[in-house]
């Protein structure tokens, strides 16, 4: 009996898939565990695998996004009705006729099947690329016929495909006809582009509209529920950070790997919260989750976002596990490769824009947690020292908190103790 294939949950946060392309076609024999599809959620290009043996005998959408549980192939014995397979799933609906007088491709839904795929994109699934140099090409429209791949035999990668735009220049900009393009308002100016992006010229008003990724979907829908749905208060104190300095010098001397002030907070934010579990909870809205371990989120930015790895059992670790940790994570992070349990979990926030120089900022909270601590950069000042005015390195943090959860003392009360073990890192070695 041939099975109808549905498009998965991948993570929780997904509420729609991006197919990217199919590695397998119409009439190819595939088994459990083969790659199917690749298929870009809101944090990462993963692999959709085959659940079943048999025969891909219709491919529902080629490519574009599928919401969940939404049909996307039926596999099956060679010479088998899909129609009538899928017509069942689909409660019994028949599949209407085309046109031509052939019968149109059901889906489930509102899922409407994508236009086939131009020739050069049928090339381009014969080449050996990465899903991310594909989602790239893809963007630009690059064909990948025309990149040398520089991977293992002759596979193309990210850098492949940047460095032909950059030799290249980048394909001429797509302009609709006028029939097909809304009319803006005139004041509208668009972000900078994350696909491919259309131009409009509107009178004077010169602007690109691009579509939104799935990742910066989920991160508006997500952000703006926690935004408009928690009741935000901020608070902000200052740390002298001259003996955080000398500290970190010290333990660079011995340390395995170069630690960074972000590896010091790290630690010292998951000291704190083991004496403040109020911070390290969650609201389920007729009850709180006061967490017993300590899982930090920490913030990475990426092309298209913000995707936030988890450093779990934070409080059990070194600092230069720590670091080792949060590096190999980010650089997931950046190449889309994150898988989703290595996003969940997190009981703690810290987001990091110190290094572009940003003296002080508010974060908005990342659901499930209570709080997120938004973390400044480190600037010399005059301070009152001993009496005395003198130049010291100062930095800026600002907790958010959820105030259905964490009241005002209770927040200024983690951050005198995350200032203390600051001002202070001796207090994580004893």
């Amino acid at each position: 009996m041939a099975e109808v294939i549905r498009m998965p949950r991948m993570s929780d946060t997904v509420e729609e898939g991006n197919i990217i392309g199919w590695l397998k076609k119409e009439g190819d024999h595939v088994e459990p565990g083969q790659t199917l599809a690749e298929v870009e959620t809101d944090k990462a290009t993963m692999e959709l695998d085959a659940f079943v043996e048999g025969v891909i005998l219709h491919i529902a959408v080629k490519e574009g996004p599928v919401p969940i549980d939404g049909v996307i192939a039926v596999i099956g014995q060679a010479g088998e009705d899909w129609q009538a397979v899928l017509a069942a799933a689909n409660g019994g609906a028949a599949a209407p006729a085309a046109a031509n007088g052939q019968p149109s491709t059901p889906v489930a839904a509102p899922v409407a099947e994508a236009p086939a795929a131009a020739a050069s994109s049928t090339e381009d699934s014969r080449v050996k690329a990465s899903p991310l140099a594909k989602s790239i090409a893809k963007e630009t429209g690059v064909s990948l016929a025309q990149v040398t791949g520089s991977g293992d035999q002759g596979r193309i990668v990210k850098k492949d495909v940047e460095a032909f735009l950059e030799g290249k220049g980048t394909p001429a900009v797509v302009t609709p006809t006028p029939a097909a393009t809304p009319t803006p308002a005139p004041t509208a100016k668009a972000e900078a582009p994350t696909s491919a992006p259309f131009a409009f010229n509107a009178g004077s008003n010169n602007y690109e509209e691009v579509g939104v990724s799935q990742m910066r979907k989920v991160i508006a829908r997500r952000l703006g529920e926690s935004l408009f749905t928690a009741p935000h208060f901020y608070l902000t104190i200052e740390i002298n950070m001259d003996r955080a300095i000398e500290m970190r010098k010290q333990l660079n001397e011995v340390s395995p790997v170069k630690l960074s002030f972000n590896d010091l907070v790290v630690k010292a934010v998951a000291a704190s919260l083991t004496k403040h579990p109020a911070i390290n909870s969650s609201w389920l809205g007729d009850k709180i989750r006061y967490n017993k371990d300590i899982n930090i989120g920490v913030a990475v930015a990426v092309e298209d976002g913000l995707l936030v790895p988890v450093i779990r059992y934070a409080n059990m670790k070194t600092m230069s596990q720590i670091n080792t940790e949060v590096k190999a994570l980010a650089g997931k992070a950046k190449e889309r490769k994150l898988q989703p349990d290595e996003m969940q979990g997190n009981t703690f926030t810290i987001s990091n824009l110190g290094m572009f120089g940003i003296d002080e900022f508010t974060a908005i909270i990342n659901p499930p947690d209570a709080c997120i601590l938004a973390v400044g950069g480190i600037f010399e000042k005059p301070i009152v020292k001993n009496g005395e005015i003198v130049v010291g390195n100062t930095m800026k943090v600002t907790l958010s908190c959820d105030h259905r959860v964490v009241d005002g003392a209770t927040g200024a009360q983690f951050l005198q103790t995350f200032k203390e073990i600051m001002e202070e890192p001796i207090k994580l070695l004893v």
